[in-house]
């Protein structure tokens, strides 16, 4: 089993796409990665459509929250992953050395349910083997 790769999800509010990335990383690879999220200008809270299509999936959303990218700067970050256009043009550089890769989605909020569920599955569908082959993990996982 390889070590445990740190990967960071960013994207500008960190209340909706960045959120289940990081729950559906952690879920999908789990023993494999430490999936954090943050946002480079966080919202006040979670969007509640993320964590309803979360549930819907059954996955843990207890303890979600917003975090400004300060409060990871110091992580030993192995991948940064940006999931919005605006994050990747204003990505912090990182103390140390870490793979980048860009996979946007599309932000669902103020849409109904169905759109955040869309999003999710596009995450599982595209993030996490992206992920995968970025840190040359075994595609059995």
């Amino acid at each position: 089993m390889s070590d445990l790769k740190t990967v960071l999800v960013l994207c500008t509010g960190n209340s909706c796409r960045s959120q289940m990335a990081e729950v559906i990383l952690n879920h999908d690879l789990n023993g494999h990665v430490r999936a954090l999220s943050a946002g480079t200008r966080p919202q006040p809270k979670v969007a509640d459509g993320a964590i309803e299509a979360l549930k819907l999936a059954g996955l843990p959303v207890d303890g979600l929250y917003p975090k400004d990218v300060d409060a990871v700067i110091g992580e030993s970050i192995d991948l940064v992953v940006t999931v919005c256009d605006n994050a990747k043009e204003t990505c912090p550089i990182f103390p140390r050395p870490a793979a980048k890769i860009h996979l946007p989605f599309h932000d669902p909020h103020g849409e109904p349910l169905e759109s955040f569920v869309a999003v999710r599955d596009g995450i599982r569908a595209r993030l996490v083997p992206a992920v995968r082959d970025t840190l040359k993990l075994s595609a059995s996982l």
